[in-house]
């Protein structure tokens, strides 16, 4: 939680998107459905990846140390890379998602969602790896997890 504390210490939320972005939000809202928003900003996030390149990464440290100098950059927040047995946890804190309102938390991290599969396609991640989200009890935080899509179908 240290870390949280630091970053925001360190930034200062703009404010001079927020009505914008939720009257944005309100509107996409009525418009379409929230699979559909949520598809659409994975589409937006991997457009953001593609302008923003992380390089070539020889271990997860050097990819965690990419995403952070892009995010820094932004004021985007901050990453963590976990690798446990069956899984790649990707653990970004203090995105400024919130700013879309209170009803687009739905669909807000398709964005973060669509970034990340495309930096680990680019890196060479298989396409039977599957990002997704996981619920977590940390407001500030999301967590998607890379795994084996047909592991999951094996039960």
């Amino acid at each position: 939680m240290s870390a949280i504390v630091s970053y925001f210490a360190e930034q200062q939320p703009s404010t001079q998107w927020r009505d914008f972005l939720s009257a944005l939000a309100q509107e996409f809202e009525a418009q379409l459905d929230a699979a559909q928003l949520r598809e659409l900003m994975a589409r937006v996030g991997e457009r953001f990846a593609a302008n923003h390149a992380v390089g070539e990464c020889d271990s997860l440290d050097a990819f965690a140390a990419a995403l952070n100098a892009i995010w820094r950059e932004l004021d985007w927040g901050f990453v963590d890379l976990v690798e446990t047995d069956d899984h790649l946890a990707i653990h970004h804190f203090c995105a400024p998602l919130a700013a879309f309102g209170p009803n687009s938390q739905a669909w807000t991290p398709g964005f973060l969602e669509g970034a990340y599969q495309y930096w680990l396609r680019e890196l060479g991640a298989s396409s039977v790896l599957a990002l997704t989200q996981v619920a977590v009890d940390n407001p500030l935080a999301l967590e998607f997890r890379l795994a084996n899509e047909e592991a999951d179908h094996r039960s």
